[in-house]
């Protein structure tokens, strides 16, 4: 039984009529639900469907004389495990990614601290569209849920991706979400993005990592039940709803900001791809251009990982490898030398797994094993990889 407290919205599309399957579903479960609709779903399916389907009113207007002191958007935010858009029209899509708050929903969606999920469902060419794509993308990087959509005939007569998925797998996803997780009451510290090393007051060394992968996995962490702490440098990212974060910029603040903390987790992710040097003398003023040659002295950055796994009682500690060649070869010898648990390498000079990539590629090792974690989106990645994080550590525990 799930008796958890979810929140469904509704937005204008065919696919609404689903919807009152997916709360007999939840309903069936155990779990408790309350429906708000868009205006554009009332034209679909009236209101009094789902009251007698969830057992409470329905929630349409932002403006509603009957709630208490006029506060749905902050009670019913509140009140919720989990929010769940089903289906989420292009429109609504557009909206949300630009945080509008026009009607009830998507004011819920703004006010909850709690994860938001959506189940997209929309005409396949409306799917592909660079603006949804985009759309969809940018919601994912702020750790919105992205539940399909699903590939097959639509109601226009089209056939493509577009559909949503059918109540039976959202309701799964809803039940997989809400279960005890994997790494339920551990503590879990990850590192993520790059560093920079000021060379003068306006320049800096840094990489090309954009911190995706990092925050994919402390999503991924957190839906599986762990407290997660994100150490993060400079990245054009949100915090995972629920996940600590902790804003760094250079190689020290990180390994000032890990080596605080450390002692307290049970696992330490180091995602993040500190810089190996720093300059040794920062200019004080802007240099100035000139004819002549520049020599920049760099000298070596603390080793992070080397110092957390060299702790009398370490957490278990999971590293990564950014590799262009000989992917295996290194990604053992790294292993062996910083006395790793696990470490997950990557081929970074290849187009579909690169720093600046939606996708990823990773050989994870530890002493005794290897898996490989086939091509697939970071988010998918992410939580593959801490499925098999709780499954080394519950195994070496």
């Amino acid at each position: 039984m799930l008796k958890k407290k979810i929140l469904l919205g509704v937005t204008g599309g065919i696919a609404a009529y689903k919807s009152a399957e997916l709360i007999r579903l939840i309903i069936k479960s155990g779990a408790e639900v309350r429906v708000v609709m868009t205006k554009a779903a009332t034209e679909f399916v009236q209101p009094l469907t789902y009251q007698a389907l969830s057992g409470h009113r329905v929630y349409t207007d932002i403006f509603d004389a009957e709630a208490d002191s006029a506060m749905d958007h902050i009670e019913l935010a509140r009140w919720a495990d989990l929010m769940i858009v089903a289906p989420a029209s292009a429109d609504f899509i557009a909206k949300m990614r630009n945080g509008y708050a026009d009607n009830l929903l998507l004011t819920l969606c703004l006010a909850s601290k709690q994860p938001v999920a959506i189940a997209p469902a929309m005409n396949q060419q409306m799917y592909a569209n660079r603006a949804t794509q985009d759309n969809i993308k940018q919601l994912a990087s702020r750790a919105v849920l992205i539940w399909g959509p699903d590939d097959g005939e639509q109601a226009c007569g089209d056939t493509g991706p577009g559909r949503m998925l059918e109540p039976t797998e959202l309701f799964e996803r809803v039940a997989e979400y809400l279960s005890p997780g994997k790494l339920d009451g551990k503590n879990v510290l990850i590192t993520a993005g790059p560093t920079r090393e000021p060379i003068d007051p306006v320049r800096y060394i840094s990489n090309r990592s954009t911190g995706r992968m990092g925050y994919a996995l402390a999503q991924a962490a957190h839906q599986a039940g762990a407290g997660v702490t994100l150490v993060s440098g400079p990245v054009n990212l949100d915090a995972p709803s629920g996940v600590e974060r902790i804003s760094v910029s250079s190689a020290i603040e990180m390994r000032d900001a890990v080596i605080e903390r450390v002692a307290k987790v049970d696992i330490f992710i180091a995602c993040a791809a500190v810089s190996d040097y720093r300059v040794e003398q920062v200019a004080a003023q802007k240099i100035k251009k000139t004819t002549q040659k520049i020599k920049l002295e760099l000298i070596p950055n603390p080793d992070i990982v080397s110092e957390v796994t060299r702790l009398k009682n370490k957490p278990f500690t999971l590293g990564f490898a950014a590799e262009t060649e000989k992917l295996e070869q290194h990604a053992v010898e790294k292993l062996q030398r910083k006395n790793l648990d696990m470490i997950a390498a990557n081929r970074v000079a290849a187009e579909q797994t690169g720093f600046e990539s939606d996708t990823n590629e990773l050989t994870v090792i530890w002493p005794d094993g290897q898996r490989l974690l086939t091509l697939n989106d970071k988010n998918e990645i992410a939580k593959q990889l801490i499925d098999l994080v709780a499954e080394r550590y519950n195994a070496s525990s």
